[in-house]
């Protein structure tokens, strides 16, 4: 049989946006390069602030100055300790510039998370700002403040001097852990450059380009939002925070910025598929990818959908493939075919290669493949293998794959209890280590349920101890102080006991659905008392298939989540005649909070002195309250 390596794998073809620029450099150099041929192209744009080419080498050479002068060099990390932002950029550039590679641990994570995060990497040196410095947690090393530049405003404008290695480390994502503790997944400046140079070649990215960079910093999708633009010459558009997680007003950004690529996490993508564009739309291609892609776009849409897949561990992008277009197109759409200078193979238990047709474990090698995982010597010689099919090591991914009749790749799903959640990956039982340390938990188990196609959740099973009170748990607010959002369930079922199977291990075909009877809800039951409210709570029971709401329940634990959210806050501006934002549900996620929410953006509506008075006799508040 022949083998995937040689029917599936591609070989490196020349940028034809190269022109003088070598591909052959790695991501600083291929920067200094364009920064050199056209210093006063726009590289950065956001909401502030317009950096040229010039300006963002300026301000990261005489940054990466200072790094040196601190004792950074090649495989020496250095902690960003920043937002999604310009400065973010410029201080992963000065980091690669120095030599060093850079860590980015994003102060919006919960703070256990984040202190896990800095005892784990123990960088020497940190890079923040004084609006983050609050938040960082007790740090014995060199804190570097950006907005401070009186430090380094003296030093040199040209590049540091530097020799780097293909294997030397670039950056150090983290992951989730099954242990309870996230894991720190080293890439090397050779799997960084065979990403950039990969995708300049097949999505022929010049200078024209106007990308998007509007992934978290802790999502390794935002390392593909930056460097392949940067080192072609293109200009990175940031949108405002508030946008990103809705697709209307998503959309509407790109138009305005006039954008010509962008990547979008499948969820949000598959929402984006849904709207109509204007036929004369800037935007050429749509990345997507992170989840499983359930739809094909219809061939109104003006662009081109080219779907993803790669783990964190193998440089952000493994595969890759144009979605056809049309209503015609049958099943879920494929990952593609391996990038280039990727190896794919799937293979059985036994590592053999699958037939075609046949289903087995995605194994990836190549240019792409992590060093492993920072600290975890076990893990990383468990999880990267030496390749029974030629040089190097292939990253056992736990994914199930098959090759269909066109070479292209099907993802089928997980080996192990690991799902993706919108676009980031989750270890279920890290959930259940900080459930587990909960005093009112006994046991738990966390799956995640996809009762509906394309509308997954994580739900936790909870039995709580004799002497728990149920009403007082609150196990939402406890884990949200300790995982980010992404990873907190939405819903918390309480269950007498979790189901066994005859060896003993929980079974999870057995753990029941969310519904209003088994919901672990934190206090007693409430009714509406206001118009507002019984609208709301009829909004929301036909939307979460629960009869019976109570005020003091959370939109979550109800079985909300983001895909839901934008729903709802849909609903609510048609119905109330008012504009809230899903920014505004997360924050107050309870009935009675939302509803409060709706009353106060219809009294600002009204603008006239006492405008509560005004309103209270108006239809819509005229009602007697009980409560």
């Amino acid at each position: 049989m022949t083998s995937s390596k040689e029917v599936h794998s591609a070989t490196q073809s020349t940028n034809p946006c190269s022109g003088e620029f070598s591909n052959r450099e790695f991501a600083p150099r291929q920067f200094d390069q364009r920064a050199a041929a056209a210093p006063d192209a726009v590289a950065l744009v956001s909401n502030t602030e317009t950096l040229t080419y010039a300006g963002l080498a300026q301000r990261a050479n005489r940054l990466s100055h200072h790094l040196r002068s601190l004792g950074v060099r090649p495989n020496v990390l250095v902690g960003l300790f920043l937002d999604r932002s310009v400065d973010f950029i410029v201080g992963a550039l000065s980091i690669l510039k120095a030599g060093g590679a850079f860590v980015p641990l994003d102060p919006n994570v919960p703070a256990e998370r984040l202190l896990s995060m800095f005892h784990d990497a123990r960088p020497p040196v940190v890079i923040a700002h004084s609006r983050t410095q609050a938040k960082l947690p007790s740090y014995s090393g060199r804190l570097v403040l950006l907005d401070d530049s009186a430090n380094f405003a003296g030093n040199a404008l040209e590049p540091a001097e530097m020799i780097l290695e293909e294997s030397d480390a670039a950056y150090v994502i983290y992951t989730s852990g099954s242990t309870g503790q996230p894991n720190g997944v080293e890439i090397t400046h050779g799997g960084l450059r065979n990403l950039l140079n990969w995708h300049q070649r097949i999505f022929e990215i010049t200078p024209f380009d106007r990308a998007s960079h509007q992934a978290s910093i802790g999502f390794d999708a935002a390392v593909w939002e930056i460097w392949p633009y940067l080192t072609a010459g293109a200009t990175i558009h940031l949108p405002p925070h508030e946008i990103t997680s809705e697709a209307k007003s998503f959309r509407d950004w790109l138009l305005a910025q006039r954008i010509t690529i962008t990547f979008a996490a499948t969820a949000l993508a598959e929402r984006m598929l849904l709207l109509s564009w204007p036929a004369d739309t800037p935007l050429r291609i749509l990345l997507t990818g992170a989840d499983v892609l359930h739809l094909h776009p219809s061939a109104k849409v003006p662009f081109k959908l080219v779907n993803n897949y790669g783990p964190t561990e193998c440089s952000v992008v493994t595969t890759s493939g144009l979605v056809q277009a049309g209503e015609a197109e049958v099943g879920l759409p494929p990952i593609g075919r391996p990038i280039d200078n990727a190896q794919v193979y799937i293979l059985d238990e036994e590592m053999r290669e699958a037939g075609d047709g046949e289903t087995g474990e995605i194994y990836i090698g190549g240019a792409g493949v992590a060093r492993g995982y920072l600290n975890r010597p076990l893990l990383t010689a468990k999880r990267f293998v030496p390749n029974p099919f030629g040089e190097g090591r292939l990253y056992r991914t736990g994914d199930l794959g098959r090759y269909c009749a066109d070479g292209q790749i099907a993802f089928l799903g997980r080996l192990d209890e690991q799902v993706k959640i919108r676009g980031y990956r989750v270890e279920l039982e890290e959930i259940v280590c900080h459930l587990d340390a909960h005093p009112a938990v006994q046991v738990s188990a966390v799956i995640c349920r996809e009762d509906k196609p394309g509308d997954k959740q994580l739900v936790a099973y909870v039995v709580l101890a004799p002497a728990a009170d149920s009403e007082k748990v609150r196990l939402r607010e406890f884990l949200s102080t300790r995982l980010p959002e992404y990873m907190v369930p939405s819903a918390f079922v309480q269950l007498g006991a979790l189901p066994l199977t005859e060896n003993g291990k929980v079974d999870r075909a057995k753990l029941p659905a969310p519904d209003e009877v088994n919901l672990l809800r934190d206090e007693s039951f409430v009714t509406p008392r206001t118009p507002i409210e019984e609208r709301l709570v009829k909004i929301l029971a036909p939307l979460l298939h629960v009869g019976s709401i109570s005020l003091n329940d959370n939109f979550f634990f109800l079985g909300g989540h983001s895909l839901l959210g934008t729903q709802l806050i849909t609903r609510i501006n048609q119905t109330f005649k008012v504009e809230m934002s899903l920014l505004n549900l997360f924050k107050h996620p309870t009935v009675a909070e939302i509803a409060y929410e709706i009353e106060q953006l219809i009294v600002a509506k009204v603008k006239v002195k006492d405008s509560i008075q005004v309103l209270r006799e108006t239809p819509l508040f005229k009602a007697e309250r009980t409560g």
